[in-house]
């Protein structure tokens, strides 16, 4: 008789649900889209002369070679060893299907989701470009990267990643998160970070915000302008930031390269998912997980449709302007053509924090602008609703940034139940440390 719990057939039950890549598997250099654009990226623009910024101008906030992959042209950059072999120890991540959710649903779609809170030390894709970040700060001399965080997930994976090479690192946290989830702090502290909650008395445009109002909850915009300014009277450190600029997302796309290959091992006989969805705050895990596939959208005749899912408290690809704006609150960065609802907006603080910015990544900007990327906004209770649906189909408590994926992954299946469809998203992060949220959420103390 047969074992019908013996490892040959355990692993063809494991295999029927996880694609997995093999740690050799790990893409083994990035993909950029600017070449690939369906126009050109507006460059940056200085806010005293208005023209394009250059080199020398980024110099004394990011190393070189970051600077290098912020404008090159080169559809594919090498991934250094030394941050291949970091990878290695937290990569590739997991595809899975999820059947629990596709019976919740009672829809034909298949829906498949990538994991990236699986393997991550600090639970979130961050790490993928954090590694990169300290790496290059590493080999140019920096001794301290100095940072913001909404949620905390930036923060927790940049503190890890220093604390793999060697470098001090400072982070200002949204006050609206350093309040409602401590224990990122503490995860940040045990990594050797030092935290400070945003807006601070650390530096000066900080406290000409609380003299204004002690109670603010503040803004990514607010910490990017005190992590900047602590970084700019520092000659040792350099500023690091998680999302929006070209080489985070450039960094992110070993996601979207991995879950290619997954997807052919899922679907041999597609060349791609019908729907690839992912959260969408500055842009970073969006281009990670969908950049590859809207690679092949544009040059192979793929027919995908990309959802971009976003807060109704941050909607800026829903209901900004397409436009040039400061990144940060106090006007100290260039000028970005991006989405945005203005520089001076302060998000209510919803629960879901790495959602709560007033832009969006230029080059994510670029495809909203010209169709090729669709946005949706979600309700923070809508979010959590669908969180709930997931961690009881599938067993993960999400974050509640990548339950905003969740919730538009859930739309598009229930309005396509009766269709044979493919359904991809990002996972970006587990939930664990967003507990409160979900205890409010439980409690109907929701906003």
């Amino acid at each position: 008789m047969v074992n019908p719990l013996s490892q040959k057939n355990v692993n063809k039950m494991k295999n029927h649900k996880r694609f997995d890549l093999d740690e050799n598997e790990i893409p083994k250099k990035w993909y950029n889209i600017l070449p690939d654009l369906p126009v050109a990226l507006p460059p940056p623009l200085s806010p005293a002369t208005n023209e394009p910024v250059g080199p020398k101008d980024l110099a004394p906030l990011f190393p070189m070679e970051l600077i290098r992959q912020e404008v090159s042209t080169d559809r594919e950059i090498q991934i250094p060893h030394e941050v291949l072999e970091r990878y290695r120890e937290i990569r590739p991540s997991p595809l899975i299907r999820a059947t629990g959710l596709e019976h919740v649903l009672k829809t034909k779609a298949r829906i498949y989701f990538k994991h990236e809170g699986e393997r991550s030390p600090t639970g979130s894709h961050k790490v993928n470009t954090a590694i990169a970040q300290a790496y290059y700060n590493m080999k140019e001399g920096v001794e301290s990267l100095i940072t913001e965080t909404g949620a905390g997930q930036w923060g927790s994976a940049l503190a890890y990643a220093t604390h793999l090479f060697e470098l001090a690192c400072e982070v200002y946290m949204v006050r609206a998160s350093f309040d409602q989830k401590p224990h990122r702090k503490t995860i940040m502290e045990l990594f050797g970070a030092s935290v400070f909650s945003s807006p601070s008395k650390n530096t000066d445009f900080g406290q000409q915000i609380l003299e204004k109002d002690p109670s603010n909850p503040g803004s990514l915009g607010i910490a990017i302008s005190e992590a900047i300014s602590h970084s700019l009277r520092n000659d040792e450190a350099k500023y690091s930031l998680g999302s929006v600029l070209n080489h985070v997302l450039l960094h992110q796309t070993v996601i979207g390269l991995e879950a290619e290959k997954q997807f052919k091992m899922a679907e041999a006989d597609l060349k791609g998912p019908d729907y690839v969805v992912a959260c969408v705050g500055g842009g970073s895990n969006f281009a990670g997980l969908s950049y590859p596939f809207i690679r092949a959208k544009l040059h192979n005749g793929y027919e995908m449709e990309a959802i971009a899912a976003e807060s109704v408290a941050a909607s800026k690809m829903s209901d900004g302007e397409y436009k040039y704006d400061f990144g940060d609150t106090a006007k100290t960065t260039p000028l970005l053509k991006m989405y945005t609802l203005g520089s001076d907006y302060i998000p209510p603080p919803i629960h879901a924090g790495g959602l709560r910015y007033h832009g969006v990544a230029p080059s994510l900007s670029v495809l909203l602008d010209s169709g090729v990327v669709t946005p949706t906004k979600f309700t923070q209770k809508i979010a959590f609703e669908a969180a709930k649906i997931f961690v009881n189909s599938e067993g993960i408590l999400p974050a509640p940034e990548s339950a905003h994926a969740i919730a538009a992954t859930i739309d598009i299946a229930r309005r396509n139940k009766d269709k044979d469809i493919t359904i991809l998203f990002n996972l970006s992060g587990h939930g664990l440390f967003d507990l409160e949220g979900y205890r409010k959420y439980n409690a109907n103390e929701l906003e």
